[in-house]
């Protein structure tokens, strides 16, 4: 059995928990303001006299009642059952995936806005003691003997076997470092985009996403990234060992593989 090593700290394991929280409210208060428009556009505006819409969801009135239908560009799919249609009304995403269940933008605006400026706060903090601990160059950041490390990585990762060890595999640092500095930004980003208040204040966010339609899109686009993320670490959790894992996550303690070199203040 290898020791035990003190890998997560207190600020580490705090602003993790905090984000999941931040994350899974936002996510739930998000379909929640979608559904009071179910389609995405690109450019200034949406599409009445023309067409710019990748992804409309709706219902459909036929013979055999409502169904559910999503449409990507010019490919439509019956969807009912999981979008489109949710206890007999048109809905994009299903009552019980939004908060809360039944419509009403307004909540869903008052949450999402409230957990999106906790979550702003809780990475400023985040970043501000990763850089004075050093954890940010020491964690996140690969080296030249991580990049050259990569595909082997990358191997051990689908056939199962993970090295346990005192920091981050190369595949963690930079799935994390993706995570945190390009889809967070990003999403922060283009949420302020949509805002006309900021946009009068900022006008140059208009710029850089190409217009408000386009960064709801965006938005939406980071948000099932993130998603994704979401249930590979899980499942990558579970399969490192969800006890090892969680126990790094609450205490900040780690069983290590044998062999790894133990530091003042590790446990054996």
């Amino acid at each position: 059995m290898g020791p035990l090593v003190y890998r997560q700290s207190i600020w580490t394991r705090a602003t993790h928990w905090i984000w999941a929280a931040c994350l899974f409210f936002l996510l739930i208060s998000g379909l929640q303001i979608f559904n009071a428009h179910p389609a995405l556009y690109v450019g200034q505006e949406s599409g009445f006299a023309y067409e710019n819409s990748p992804l409309a969801i709706y219902a459909e009135a036929t013979p055999e009642g409502l169904r559910g239908r999503t449409a990507i560009f010019d490919r439509v799919f019956d969807t009912t059952g999981v979008l489109g249609v949710s206890n007999g009304e048109q809905r994009g995403f299903p009552a019980w995936a939004t908060l809360p269940s039944y419509q009403d933008l307004a909540t869903g605006r008052l949450v999402h806005f409230f957990f999106a400026w906790m979550l702003v706060a809780t990475l400023l903090v985040w970043l501000a003691s990763a850089l004075v601990s050093g954890r940010l160059t020491r964690d996140l950041l690969p080296t030249r003997a991580d990049i050259q490390r990569l595909p082997r990585d990358i191997l051990d990762h689908v056939r199962g076997r993970f090295h346990r060890g005192r920091s981050y595999g190369v595949l963690q640092k930079l799935t994390y470092a993706a995570v945190l500095f390009v889809l967070f930004p990003l999403i922060v980003l283009s949420g302020l985009t949509m805002s006309p208040g900021i946009d009068a204040a900022w006008p140059g966010l208009l710029d850089l996403f190409g217009g408000r339609q386009t960064a709801r899109t965006v938005h939406f686009l980071v948000m099932l990234l993130l998603v994704s993320f979401f249930i590979v670490h899980i499942v990558m959790v579970l399969l490192a060992g969800p006890v090892n894992e969680l126990r790094s996550m609450i205490t900040g303690w780690y069983r290590a593989d044998p062999g790894t070199p133990p530091t003042e203040g590790d446990r054996p």
